[in-house]
């Protein structure tokens, strides 16, 4: 009973919990029974696990760790800065949402992990090289989400401002960015995925430091259970922080809590 009554409680959870393991413990049977698999080709948990031990007890994964957040935080604070007053004025001044829309919007659409190189050429292969791609990738989902939020902000809303002689400050304040913070937070989490490829694709081109590296050489060194290492963590982080969003989603708009009852 008392099982039942935790997986009732933490049904999102436990499901997750299980859904992994599963995963976790049918790869492991597959390639040690099934189809045994050469360890210079492929890995298994069991190997990943082993260097997953390895690597908490030194030094060299939590100092890469520490580079590869600097730039993740510079680079998501700026398109957190940029990203959502951006999108507040398109959202509300038309002449600035046909001024920029199409420049946005293409932009967006294009290969923005191929201008790696050039941020790396102009920015350099430091902190701020990684920021900028960072920057670069995380902002979009902050502009149009916000954008999206403003232009579903109730019209309502908006004329019980005016007609009680609300100025431009009150209606941003008190209707538009309160009705579009779930749209932000929204895309906050978008932005955390974008931006934790900027800071592998960045490491990639050049670096001699940070997670992004230490995946990238483990790869060439065909050391698999360490690439694999590498990979979990960014997972794990990344998890980690879009729950944080969708809880955060859950505080500014409590509305929503009823999807979790699905």
């Amino acid at each position: 009973m008392a099982a039942r009554a935790f997986f009732t409680e933490h049904r999102r959870l436990s499901l997750a919990l299980c859904s992994v393991l599963f995963l976790i413990a049918s790869w492991e049977l597959v390639l040690t029974y099934l189809f045994p698999v050469d360890p210079f080709f492929f890995t298994k948990p069991s190997l990943i696990g082993a260097a997953f031990k390895e690597q908490i007890q030194g030094s060299k994964l939590w100092h890469d760790l520490a580079v590869s957040s600097q730039a993740f935080l510079w680079g998501f604070s700026f398109a957190v800065i940029v990203g959502i007053p951006l999108g507040l004025v398109m959202g509300w001044r038309r002449r600035v949402e046909y001024s920029l829309d199409p420049f946005l919007t293409a932009l967006y659409a294009s290969p923005l992990v191929a201008l790696a190189p050039l941020f790396i050429i102009v920015f350099g292969v430091g902190v701020l090289g990684k920021a900028a791609l960072v920057f670069l990738l995380a902002v979009f989902p902050f502009i149009f989400n916000t954008f999206a939020g403003v232009k579903s902000t109730d019209a309502l809303l908006i004329n019980v401002i005016r007609s009680f002689g609300g100025s431009e400050k009150d209606l941003y304040l008190k209707v538009i960015l309160p009705s579009t913070m779930p749209y932000i937070i929204a895309g906050a989490r978008l932005a955390i995925g974008r931006g934790l490829v900027g800071i592998i694709v960045g490491e990639f081109y050049a670096a001699s430091e940070g997670i992004g590296f230490a995946i990238s050489q483990a790869g060439d060194t065909y050391r698999l259970p360490d690439m694999f290492v590498g990979i979990i963590i960014l997972s794990l982080i990344a998890i980690i922080l879009t729950e944080l969003m969708r809880r955060l989603e859950l505080t500014v708009a409590p509305w929503r809590a009823g999807d979790e009852v699905r």
